[in-house]
């Protein structure tokens, strides 16, 4: 297995990060395997999803509406509404798998792996990336 931990920065304010381009040069070189994306946070997940055609903006609206930052919840260290960010994971996961196959991730024709981050108190963020298989 090869494994290696990448920072990526999020900045301040909700966002879709696409991981798609950092996620294939660490493939680049593998025969074949599993890639493995995680996210070492309580507030964060990924996912995998369209970019660049509004859908990375339709998720965080999804999110605002389903886990609204306001003062409903419990854990409330932080900025106003973090206690949601820490659900968030609960709802997309911190982590996700995918097949290598010729140097190549096996995602489909519109697919992208994003970091989801609502959180604005942890401007940067950790992704480990792990391949299991030949040629890593």
């Amino acid at each position: 297995m090869r494994s290696e931990l990448f920072q990526v920065a999020t900045g301040a304010d909700a966002r879709v990060y696409d991981l798609t381009g950092l996620c294939q040069r660490f493939v680049d070189d593998a025969d074949e395997g599993l890639l493995s994306v995680f996210v070492p946070h309580a507030t964060a997940g990924v996912a995998i999803i369209e970019t660049g055609a509004g859908s990375d903006d339709d998720l965080l609206r999804l999110i605002d509406t389903l886990v609204p930052a306001d003062g409903r919840w419990r854990h409330r260290h932080g900025s106003p509404g973090h206690g949601r960010d820490h659900v968030l994971p609960a709802l997309i996961a911190p982590s996700l798998t995918v097949p290598v196959l010729a140097g190549r991730m096996q995602l489909g024709t519109w697919q992208s792996i994003c970091l989801v981050d609502t959180n604005g108190d942890n401007p940067t963020r950790s992704v480990r990336l792990s391949l299991l298989g030949s040629g890593s």
